[in-house]
């Protein structure tokens, strides 16, 4: 699911929200702050290392926005190089994270460590044209889908603003701090009592119920058929459904190439 918190410009971080964040998004950390004339950026895979180099660094220079990402791996290796935030098109000037699954276009092939936020970072965002253009935010929020969200910091001088969200409207505002999702809230799933206990989600919430599975993207509810009734990501391979191999219509529409959740079943 990853967590993507953007802090606005003269606000501090909530750092038990960013704590909160970690327990589930445990494969890598990072964090970008504009200051003069340049982005201080840093990655690592210890939560408390990083949020502690955040929290310090952000007491010395609060007057630019910032954010932190915490990241839960779909596509690419664990390790530091797949950390959030990447520099677009190698340009230190302009660097994003990202919340969610990126389409296949992005995805890495065989044997590539990358991840697919590092891929579009690096390779597609860039052959688009620069993200200063209210057009092209606007084609990679149609083309990554409204359950993605990117958040843009950038010192560059031919930006109208220092920092961007795409897809705003899909994550939360909540104490002036945005967040892509509700990971930063408490360790407890909304509205179910489940539990979270280092080790993992437990079986049964604490009323004794049994729980559905969560999708590895969102962590709404599971449809039986195995597909998220909110975003529409696969339980078992993290893909979205015109991308997944998981599942076959049982009763094929001759008129669509993707079959609907109904006319699903498990292969």
């Amino acid at each position: 699911m990853c967590l993507l918190t953007f802090v606005p410009a003269g606000v501090q971080p909530d750092l038990t929200a960013l704590c909160n964040g970690t327990l589930i998004n445990q494969d890598g950390h990072g964090y970008a702050i504009v200051t003069d004339g340049q982005i201080l950026v840093h990655h690592g895979m210890n939560a408390d290392e990083v949020i502690d180099a955040f929290a310090q660094t952000r007491g010395r220079h609060h007057d630019g926005p910032a954010l932190f990402h915490s990241r839960f791996a779909t596509h690419g290796t664990t390790r530091l190089d797949n950390c959030h935030p990447f520099a677009v098109g190698g340009d230190p000037r302009t660097v994003i994270a990202h919340n969610g699954v990126l389409p296949a276009n992005v995805q890495p092939a065989k044997h590539d460590p990358r991840s697919d936020t590092r891929i579009a970072a690096e390779a597609f965002i860039p052959s688009l044209g620069s993200l200063r253009v209210r057009r092209i935010r606007k084609q990679i929020e149609r083309w990554m889908g409204e359950h993605n969200k990117i958040v843009v910091l950038t010192v560059d001088r031919s930006f109208t603003q220092q920092a961007y969200i795409l897809n705003e409207p899909s994550g939360t505002w909540d104490g002036g701090i945005w967040y892509s999702n509700d990971g930063y809230l408490p360790p407890r799933y909304p509205n179910s009592g489940r539990l979270w206990n280092y080790q993992g989600w437990d079986d049964q919430d604490d009323r004794g119920l049994d729980l559905p599975d969560r999708c590895p993207n969102c962590w709404p509810a599971i449809a039986e058929s195995g597909v998220c009734t909110e975003c529409g990501c696969c339980v078992d391979c993290r893909q979205f459904l015109e991308y997944c191999q998981c599942y076959q219509p049982a009763h094929p529409n001759p008129q669509s190439t993707i079959p609907t959740l109904g006319q699903l079943h498990h292969t």
